[in-house]
């Protein structure tokens, strides 16, 4: 086992002290948005050697079917077919959809093929994998995910006194399909098309004067007010009302499949995904947009948020699975009782979110992790039990 140390990112909508609670470090007064334990090229996590301060990714490189076993390396290669972070919003984020793999694939190409280099700030393809995620809140967790039905969607701007309502309706009326969807969410964010800054004003206007006199859907009407108070004049904020929004619990979890446009906009929670950092954005971002490329990826289907219910094991454990093959995400409420077995087998990460939990490797090898703390264990490392008073958190391929 390797005690890994996370790379963390200072993106403008994170939060100062959500995740420096969550590492029980001291914050240094800058946001913290993520914090990564994984190994992607971009921002791998820190192992404790031998001799010293080594990067994940390049102990894995060395020997891949000791540290990932022979079965995850004949599916996905040599690498870590998972990324676990910490996320914290203080703001919302971008307007976003991840690829699909073969997608990545042709983009990753294409703009290698144009000369762009993968650390450019106009990149969007930083890898050629895929990128759907599951998120698990650790505390209330606010997001849009997924489209509405059209119905419902031209329902909500039938009653907004504002010329872009009326222009939205008008599409949804027409053709209240998936293609009317794609037609009105098309219109809003290609250049040639989408609203001013002014209309977008007036929208949000008539959202806050519908919430004083009794909104039909108030979390929507609040939702583009407080993304056009982030975001002015953005037309990303005014897509809000053809997204599902969704509130997670702690301890809740839910999953986005490549090509689902998202954005979270506040809360707290561990994040599991496919090992990649493929972002396409249409707005509420400073970063690059790409609205032509994430349009070429976005499935237009109405389709209810996907809350992923744990299976229980082991007594102690749940266990997240997510229909897909990259990851698993579990939840281990440890007792002084006794010990504990942990599930997986192949390469996995244990992150220590409350309490002191010590994990002990087949060959007997233990690490004391407290909260904030965090292992790397090789597929060679066989089962893992865990003992002391505390929450843990793994990532494993099924």
């Amino acid at each position: 086992m390797y005690r890994i140390t996370p790379a963390t990112q200072s993106y403008s909508w994170g939060s100062t002290t959500a995740i420096p609670d969550v590492l029980a470090v001291v914050p240094d007064g800058r946001p913290v948005a993520e914090a990564w334990f994984g190994a992607h090229m971009s921002a791998p996590a820190i192992a404790e050697t031998t001799d010293g301060p080594r990067r994940l990714d390049e102990i894995i490189d060395e020997d891949p079917d000791l540290h990932l076993g022979a079965d995850v390396t004949s599916r996905f290669g040599a690498h870590l077919p998972y990324l676990l972070k910490i996320i914290a919003a203080d703001a919302p984020l971008s307007l976003q959809v991840h690829p699909t793999l073969d997608r990545a694939r042709a983009g990753f190409a294409a703009e290698d093929a144009a000369g762009i280099p993968v650390s450019a700030p106009e990149r969007s393809y930083r890898d050629r994998n895929h990128k759907p995620e599951m998120i698990y809140a650790l505390s209330r967790l606010d997001a849009m995910v997924g489209f509405r039905a059209p119905r419902r969607a031209a329902e909500l701007l039938a009653g907004l006194d504002a010329p872009l309502a009326a222009d939205l309706h008008a599409i949804l009326v027409a053709d209240p399909t998936s293609e009317g969807v794609r037609a009105a969410f098309e219109w809003l964010l290609r250049p040639d098309t989408r609203p001013g800054e002014a209309d977008v004003a007036k929208f949000a206007e008539a959202c806050a004067r519908r919430l004083a006199d009794g909104s039909p859907s108030p979390r929507t009407d609040r939702t583009v007010r407080r993304l056009v108070a982030a975001y002015p004049g953005d037309p990303g904020a005014v897509t809000s009302v053809l997204l599902n929004p969704v509130t997670l619990n702690p301890g809740e979890a839910l999953f986005v499949p490549a090509g689902t446009v998202h954005a979270y906009l506040h809360g707290v929670g561990v994040e599991i995904m496919a090992n990649s950092d493929n972002v396409l954005r249409a707005g509420l971002t400073s970063k690059h947009v790409d609205v032509d490329e994430l349009l070429r990826n976005v499935d237009c289907v109405a389709a209810p948020p996907i809350r992923i219910a744990p299976e229980k094991v082991f007594t102690s454990t749940r266990i997240f699975y997510a229909p897909v093959d990259d990851f698993e995400l579990s939840v281990t409420r440890l007792t002084d009782e006794g010990s504990a077995r942990v599930p997986g087998r192949g390469p996995r990460i244990v992150l220590c979110l409350e309490g002191e939990v010590e994990i002990e490797a087949a060959d007997g090898r233990r690490t004391v992790l407290t909260q904030g703390q965090a292992v790397f264990a090789p597929a060679s490392d066989g089962a893992l039990t865990a003992s002391g008073d505390a929450v843990i958190v793994q990532a494993d391929v099924p």
